[in-house]
């Protein structure tokens, strides 16, 4: 749906990011009910659900059939807390012991990253504090890396009478089965003095482990991050996409051979051109490295020309484009995929450099604004 100009002009520039939620939420359907031999779903919401932003994202992914969260810091914990209070959110980075109190009043479960830590937080009070192991299986960022470790945190936590209700690892290379299949048995090393079947939550797959691999024995829990937002190497998933970035046209301009447009003459007209102005820049996540990649209006690619300023980027265009056309930065997880090529990273980062300087518009299936 074209949204009309009336319904974006609260932010003046006509500069938005469209989120689906409908997509979003049958997104998590699709995927919870095609595996289905889970008792957790953890909706990763980290990083304001990958650049998506606001709850009514979280309240989605939830209707979609996630019934665990998990976030990368205690504030963007308690900023979901302050809306929803009922569901478990999983801290999957480091909390400093001075907020633990934090975490038991608030229900935030707590990632034990190390035995270091571990050791940093056994003067505190952590009863009633839900905890997770996380296991280092290879990526070396964090995690308990040694069986010594791990059986020296598991005795402390039967002495203390602690309840320990999760323990997980990441796969950091799904694409490579042989890497994949050394990181499981290194879990299985690591916690071989442990009965997994005797600890509530045990997690290993994430979005692309979990499409790739059959059912890893021993989990009952599974983490969807950016395949909920339709971004998966499956294409028979068949996943939608949730979000697309668009600008206005500005200005139009008619160069003749020979002149340069924008800082430092970067480009230069071989012949008589026309430019349009779009209010979008870098100061939004556009950064200079998307020179030359392409965008959309009415369905047509035109490129990027010349440096991309704060606020501004310029893209040569032709007689049909008219002043204040839509112009779509990122049309679609396919555009969202290209441009990620285009700038040699990951669709990850693409989107997440999107900032809050843009406004989010969200739409449901009767195609309304909330």
């Amino acid at each position: 749906m074209e949204l009309e100009w009336r319904n974006v002009m609260e932010n003046y520039r006509g500069t938005y990011v469209k989120i689906n939620l409908t997509n979003i939420r049958e997104n998590v359907e699709k995927l919870v009910k095609k595996y289905n031999d889970y008792e957790y779903y953890f909706g990763v919401v980290k990083a304001d659900c990958y650049s998506h932003y606001d709850i009514k994202v979280v309240k989605s992914i939830i209707a979609g059939g996630c019934n665990y969260l998990a976030v990368s810091s205690l504030e963007e914990a308690l900023t979901i807390r302050e809306e929803i209070k009922d569901i478990p959110i999983l801290c999957l980075g480091v909390i400093h012991p001075n907020y633990l109190s934090i975490c038991r009043r608030e229900k935030i479960t707590i990632t034990i990253p190390s035995l270091e830590y571990f050791e940093t937080i056994l003067p505190t009070n952590l009863e009633g504090i839900s905890m997770h192991l996380k296991i280092d299986t290879g990526m070396n960022r964090l995690g308990i890396k040694t069986k010594e470790e791990m059986d020296q945190i598991w005795q402390e936590l039967k002495e203390r009478g602690l309840h320990l209700e999760g323990i997980y690892t990441h796969i950091y290379k799904a694409s490579d089965g042989k890497t994949t299949k050394k990181q499981l048995e290194t879990f299985q090393t690591i916690t071989e003095d442990i009965d997994l079947s005797k600890i509530p939550i045990v997690h290993i797959a994430q979005s692309e482990t979990l499409t790739r691999y059959p059912h890893i024995p021993h989990t009952n829990g599974c983490r969807l991050g950016l395949i909920m937002y339709g971004f998966s190497e499956n294409s028979f998933l068949q996943l939608k996409s949730t979000f697309s970035l668009h600008s206005r046209i500005i200005a139009l301009k008619d160069l003749k051979k020979g002149e340069t447009i924008g800082y430092d003459a970067t480009y230069k007209a071989k012949e008589e051109e026309k430019i349009a102005v779009v209010a979008i820049g870098y100061a939004d996540g556009v950064i200079r490295a998307n020179k030359g990649r392409m965008v959309y209006i009415n369905g047509i690619p035109y490129p990027i020309v010349g440096n991309i300023c704060m606020d501004m980027l310029m893209i040569k265009v032709d007689r049909k484009v008219k002043l204040y056309d839509t112009v779509d930065i990122l049309k679609d997880n396919y555009h969202i995929r290209q441009v990620a090529e285009h700038l040699k990273t990951i669709p990850y980062e693409v989107i997440c450099t999107v900032g809050k300087r843009v406004p989010r518009i969200y739409i449901e299936e009767n195609e309304k604004q909330k």
